[in-house]
């Protein structure tokens, strides 16, 4: 148990540090999984998308524990894998977002203590009326293929736009 404190007060360092270099969301812990002896888990975060109230995306991850870094030699960094799920969980109002094909970055956390970052992006599908959420791992030199995509469909939903619905 004393590790598990160790290992949170770790996590909220580093989201702080986020923080302070301007991260565009937080995360809160809403589920905790272990999945074998010896201290890994499956931690699920509930995201909030900034730009876009009333809508929360649910992103599940895998968080290796002391025995498995010990083990395996590899201190500081987690695996790429994530999973995504958005949901409208509230009325939703459209600020002023991102509207291109690139989307915007709208939260990342480190896996890894400098080379890699866990990022959600959103992406607007205007043919569509959709919002697309997709999870993947940035890493500085070797680009992951590990990704997962969520949408939030907006057709027939009262969405307020504050700026105007785009044409």
């Amino acid at each position: 148990m004393a590790m598990k404190a160790w290992k949170r007060t770790a996590v909220a360092a580093l989201a702080l540090a986020g923080l302070a270099a301007g991260a565009p969301a937080r995360a809160d812990v809403v589920g905790e999984v272990g999945v074998d002896w010896i201290g890994n888990d499956i931690l699920i975060d509930a995201i909030g998308d900034p730009g876009v109230s009333g809508v929360t995306c649910h992103v599940a991850y895998f968080d290796r524990g002391l025995i498995d870094r010990l083990k395996n030699g590899n201190w500081f960094e987690d695996p790429s894998n994530a999973s995504i799920a958005c949901r409208q969980t509230g009325p939703v109002v459209i600020g002023d977002i991102e509207l291109g094909k690139g989307g915007e970055e709208i939260f990342k956390e480190s896996r890894s203590l400098v080379w890699k970052k866990l990022v959600v992006n959103r992406i607007y599908d205007k043919a569509n009326d959709t919002l697309v959420y997709l999870v993947h791992s940035r890493e500085l030199q070797d680009g992951s293929a590990k990704m997962a995509i969520s949408t939030v469909p907006l057709f027939g939903q009262d969405v307020t736009w504050k700026n105007g619905k785009p044409q």
